[in-house]
């Protein structure tokens, strides 16, 4: 084995073989996130020219070989040789890491793209890439291909009108780079519809061109802007007040909106985004936002008598209550904070949003005083409800572990204390509890059996949910404690399973549990702790061989393998509930980490799942009707 370590042993990686070599340092990972992540690089040179008001048409078509094709009517990007490099600047562009104009050279004063390295690293992780600006009555073409490599230099390939400007990229990922190259629709649809709504006036038009007989298309146009993001997010909510308040200033060329309405729920659906980069984690523009907003409600309660002063004042939490809100900034220079750059790290941002926001939000109260009423006696029930909640919620907290075990009887934890390697089943029923704890491993298995359906907390303010004797046991059981004491380091199972029968009812108890662990426990799910269980729907036995299968289409497929002789023997049976499977049947199927399947929930996109709850199981009727009538295939029922 060689052991020296000198100049031999450091590797130069040339042009774009970095990027090729460490996907992931570029755009994150190679999975069917990162796939996706390429269409936004690209189109995030297109908005980029939007912004700067050059652009205000977009198209995004997925070809029939799941190629992508990104089309602006921008002003195209610079032909001429690059006095640096030697070539053209669109070869430039995408062949070398770190050029574009977004780095104070005057190309753009705002830019959604985080590094400027778009467009070559795509390139870098393309089998092919062509690029075409349409300029000065000319059309120009460049090919690269095999990971960035210059196929064709920049050429006049032909001419157009004279006043046609643009740029149409077209590119294929490299299936050796990435897990799968197949593009899903629905995936950049919600990405497309969002940048729609962030760049009021644009249009943005996306297309799948892989069905002939079916091609899909969309044209997504808000001239409303972000005013219409929050009408599209409370479209299955009841709001309190008609008018959507929109709030908009800008300072030291920094441009900053807001937009919001109040419902009649109980949860909040508060967003950010810089640039067009969705904050996930906040940041001082949020942190402006919502100081302001304490501020100016309890302020303006005061001053009209409606909060005593024997009242406690309204905190963050009261004034937020059934609050939508979308908050964009617009900066020249953002500093992204964080392991996923999710969060805003500008100082200055926290005043000037706080001095927009609270400016226009103050106008809009003496402007309006009945809206304005309604608006604080929300908050001001939101906060009695707190109040009452904090009393419910010293029932939640463990004292012992013998307080635990115990639970009324309930809790049957693992005897392992190490969180990482222990799992809690939440079971269906007492009888399949039952059968759990005995087939289950206790070492590292907790089974939490249900009595009947818990309560939907979408319907309910968390001081109702606390009163509720199975939602306060899970909450124990978890140990992270909910709300401001929300802990995910105390979490006391790695995995969250979520075991329901396979029928209706069990679907119904699965998204109720769903509905509560996103509502009050959402990082637990967004760390991908929680599962559902799959029980088989069939028993096929032949000869000594039982096999269990999920599905009838798997129950087909498999018969379809077996010979004519053992298929004739086949005694197939419908599996019931888990309450009639035996202990060891029940672990055989369903719990037995070497045989069982599990399906991990993430949350893939936190406003569309926000959304998906709201119609689900909100308190409007008529969008889950819809829902229902949409996607319902009338088979199969269990009744």
């Amino acid at each position: 084995m060689k052991d020296n370590y000198d100049a031999s042993a450091i590797q130069v990686l040339e042009g774009l073989e970095a990027v090729r070599k460490r996907p992931g340092m570029y755009i994150g990972t190679t999975d069917v996130k990162g796939l996706h992540h390429l269409v936004w690089e690209i189109v995030d040179n297109s908005i980029d020219e939007a912004l700067a008001g050059f652009c205000n048409n977009i198209e995004i078509i997925i070809n029939k070989d799941n190629s992508i094709t990104v089309k602006d009517n921008g002003r195209g990007i610079p032909v001429g040789i690059h006095k640096k490099t030697g070539i053209s600047t669109v070869e430039t562009v995408y062949t070398v890491l770190h050029a574009g104009g977004k780095f104070g050279g005057g190309g753009y004063k705002v830019s959604g793209g985080l590094h400027g390295v778009g467009a070559s690293v795509v390139n870098a992780l393309s089998s092919w890439v062509v690029v075409r600006v349409y300029k000065d009555g000319k059309i120009y073409e460049a090919k690269f291909k095999d990971g960035g490599k210059t196929e064709k230099q920049l050429t006049v390939i032909g001419d157009c009108e004279e006043n046609r400007t643009g740029t149409t990229v077209t590119f294929k990922p490299d299936s050796e780079i990435f897990d799968t190259d197949i593009y899903d629709y629905n995936t950049l649809r919600v990405r497309t519809r969002e940048l729609a709504f962030l760049n009021k006036g644009l249009k943005l038009t996306l297309r799948d061109d892989r069905n002939d007989d079916n091609s899909t298309g969309e044209t997504f146009h808000y001239e409303g802007g972000i005013s219409e993001y929050v009408k599209y997010l409370n479209k299955n909510k009841t709001p309190i007040h008609d008018e959507i308040i929109h709030l908009t200033g800008e300072e030291d060329g920094v441009m900053f909106e807001v937009a919001m309405q109040y419902n009649s729920g109980y949860s909040d659906s508060i967003y950010s985004f810089v640039n067009n980069i969705n904050t996930h984690d906040g940041g001082t523009h949020e942190e402006g936002v919502r100081r302001a907003l304490t501020r100016v409600i309890n302020n303006y309660a005061k001053k009209n008598n409606i909060l005593k002063d024997k009242d406690e004042s309204l905190t963050g939490d009261d004034v937020k209550e059934g609050l939508t809100m979308i908050i964009s900034c617009k900066h020249p220079n953002p500093q992204f904070e964080g392991q996923t750059k999710g969060r805003l790290g500008n100082s200055e941002v926290r005043k000037l949003a706080d001095n927009i926001f609270s400016n226009g939000f103050e106008r809009f109260l003496l402007e309006n005083p009945d809206e304005a009423r309604i608006i604080i006696e929300k908050a001001m029930t939101a906060s009695r409800a707190r109040i009452a909640a904090k009393k419910a919620r010293e029932l939640t907290r463990r004292k012992s572990d013998l307080d635990v075990v115990n639970f009324g009887g309930k809790l049957a934890d693992c005897k392992e204390k190490d969180p990482s390697i222990c799992e809690i089943f939440i079971v269906e029923g007492d009888s399949a509890g039952g059968s759990a704890k005995v087939g289950r491993n206790s070492m590292t298995q907790a089974i939490l059996p249900l009595r009947g359906k818990i309560l939907n907390v979408e319907k309910a303010r968390m001081d109702k949910a606390l009163s509720n004797e199975e939602i306060r046991t899970i909450i124990t059981a978890f140990g992270t404690g909910i709300g401001q004491e929300f802990d995910l380091s105390k979490l006391r199972y790695n995995k969250i399973i979520i075991m329901t029968d396979a029928d209706v009812d069990g679907s119904h108890i699965r998204v109720l549990l769903l509905t509560l662990f996103y509502r009050f426990f959402r990082p637990i799910v967004e760390a991908g702790h929680v599962y559902a269980a799959q029980p088989p729907l069939f028993s096929i036995k032949h000869g000594k061989t039982t096999k269990y299968v999920l599905t009838e289409e798997e129950k087909e497929d498999y018969l379809s393998k077996l010979p004519e002789s053992a298929r004739k023997g086949c005694v197939i049976n419908r599996m019931k509930g888990l309450g009639e499977m035996d202990a060891d049947q029940l672990n055989e199927t369903t719990m037995d980490i070497n045989t069982r399947v599990l399906r991990k929930i993430t949350v893939a996109d936190a406003i569309e799942a926000d959304a998906a709850f709201s119609k689900l199981m909100g308190e409007e009727v008529e969008p889950r009707r819809e829902f229902i009538e949409a996607n319902a295939t009338y088979s199969n029922l269990d009744i």
